[in-house]
């Protein structure tokens, strides 16, 4: 187990006193049976009024509401947790979805809803072609097959940091060979539904303090994989960005059924349209002694 404190500071500059719209927030970490949250806390200049409430996912949801203009915004969530997640687990899947291809039940198929339908566009049906090809007979081994595919998405896609907003469309990630693992997570998600099966897209922060992990830097950084819903088992964790499974290294934050649902802070002003001069985002996540 592993007491971490993790800062994620977000500071915007404007040139002139602009009015801020509300802003929302996804920065509380997400408990579970692989982290515990012994404390969260938001601190906002200039002081805004904050409301909490939880999405459809059961995510926390600030939202930060302003009275006055003002030429700097600066957001700091600080949390400490207890990061309890194993190196190589063992997940208990029941027989009845041990072997692909299988059927939910009627609960679970319902529940699972559109996080087992496809949400891009595929004309020529390239991407069911890539996915089904991971596929080697017709009654193969679960798991081994997840495994497969995330090896797949890290193998053929070369991982590339972005800093600018956006995500690339599964097709478009196959095509250019290279993506952040925002695209690489949305890629492989995707491709879990062409397979029939349950994914929700993860957002949090990665934790490698040895730096050798693919998208880590040396005091911690945002991160984005993929949980995938197997029967007996419930969700388990694909970080296709390092070809990894399981929740090791993986702190969550939120969970959603796309990506663009996942922004960490998110809003606008009013003001003129060149009052914008930066953004900039910065992320520590420090051993607790």
């Amino acid at each position: 187990m592993a007491e971490l404190s993790i800062q994620h500071r977000t500071t915007y500059s404007y040139r002139f006193p602009v009015q801020l719209t509300p802003y929302r927030l996804l920065l509380r970490p997400r408990e579970g049976p692989d982290l515990l949250l012994q404390h969260h806390q938001i601190t906002v200049s200039p002081e805004g009024r904050v409301a909490w409430t939880t999405d459809v996912f059961g995510n926390a949801v600030a939202t930060l509401t302003f009275s006055e203009p003002t030429r700097r915004l600066e957001i700091v969530s600080h949390a400490d947790v207890d990061l309890k997640s194993q190196a190589w687990p063992v997940f208990d899947i029941a027989a009845s979805g041990a072997t692909y291809p299988f059927l939910y039940d009627d609960q679970d198929w319902k529940d699972l809803g559109s996080l087992r339908d496809a949400q891009y566009p595929d004309p020529s049906g390239e991407l069911h072609q890539w996915v089904m090809g991971f596929v080697m007979e017709n009654s193969t081994d679960t798991l081994s097959l997840l495994k497969d595919l995330s090896a797949g998405v890290a193998n053929g896609v070369a991982y590339q940091g972005r800093d600018i907003e956006g995500t690339q469309a599964p097709l478009e990630t196959l095509r250019v060979r290279s993506g952040s693992c925002r695209d690489l997570a949305t890629l492989f998600a995707e491709s879990v539904r062409v397979l029939g099966l349950g994914a929700r897209i993860v957002s949090g922060y990665l934790h490698d303090p040895v730096r050798t992990l693919v998208g880590s830097s040396p005091g911690g950084s945002t991160h984005a994989w993929v949980e995938v819903f197997l029967p007996g088992a419930g969700w388990i964790a694909f970080d296709p960005t390092n070809r990894s499974m399981g929740s090791a290294n993986l702190i969550p934050v939120a969970v959603a059924r796309d990506i663009t649902q996942l922004m960490p802070v998110s809003g606008t002003f009013i003001g003129p349209a060149d009052a914008f001069v930066s953004m900039d985002v910065a992320v520590d996540i420090a051993l607790i002694a």
